[in-house]
């Protein structure tokens, strides 16, 4: 009970910050308008258009930061409060969305890397804390040794998700400076936003990282018997 306290309940009030930070950052900047009055869609493209990468569409989505790049369409979706909202957080997220669209286009590895982890990690996610239970429950060390193996993809995914996000906002940061879309004050509240976004993928990672940690120690621990 001791090890499960000490490896899970940090990560889960890690977690819990990081979704306040987040919620925090975007409910303030979402009020700030920007000085262009630019929303998030026209942001996002001339983000794009500026680097000649000119066959992604966007489209707004329901939801809220509901934002996210689909590879596979070459679709930019966008929620509504980021896609016409003229506001300094919306420029942040939208351009930070864009920038998965760049990566994709200069075929940067870790994007790649991540597409090809997402089904091992569904997999990972869905049967590998069955089958540590299970293998433990009727003390088939093998079958729960499995489970962990199977959680590892898990972790992975959660590890190389953490360079995509960081490039993705660094894209972002630079190209709202370098195209003067924002300002002083205006970069600060794009940092804040797009700096606690990121601390919720170091959460996650940290969360992965405990969880499979415990499952090894508790079969390790059952083999010693």
């Amino acid at each position: 009970m001791g090890l499960y306290i000490i490896l899970t309940i940090p990560p889960l009030l890690l977690g819990l910050w990081a979704q306040w930070r987040v919620k925090s950052a975007y409910e303030k900047w979402s009020r700030c308008a920007n000085a262009r009055n630019l929303t998030g869609a026209q942001a996002a493209a001339e983000m794009l258009r500026r680097e000649n990468v000119n066959d992604v569409r966007i489209e707004q989505v329901g939801g809220t930061l509901s934002d996210y790049y689909d590879p596979s369409a070459k679709v930019l979706r966008l929620s509504s409060g980021v896609y016409g909202a003229a506001s300094v957080a919306a420029l942040g997220i939208a351009c930070h969305e864009a920038g998965h669209a760049l990566q994709h286009a200069r075929g940067y590895a870790y994007l790649g890397l991540r597409s090809a982890l997402v089904m091992p990690a569904k997999f990972g996610s869905y049967l590998a804390i069955p089958l540590i239970m299970f293998g433990m429950l009727i003390g088939a060390l093998g079958l729960a040794k499995l489970g962990v193996i199977i959680f590892g993809a898990v972790v992975l995914f959660q590890l190389v998700t953490l360079p995509v996000e960081f490039d993705a906002s660094r894209r972002a940061k630079a190209a709202l400076v370098n195209n003067g879309v924002i300002n002083a004050p205006e970069r600060a509240g794009v940092n804040e936003v797009l700096d606690a976004a990121a601390m919720t993928y170091v959460a996650a990672a940290v969360a992965a990282i405990s969880q499979l940690l415990y499952y090894a120690l508790i079969l390790a621990g059952n083999r010693r018997r």
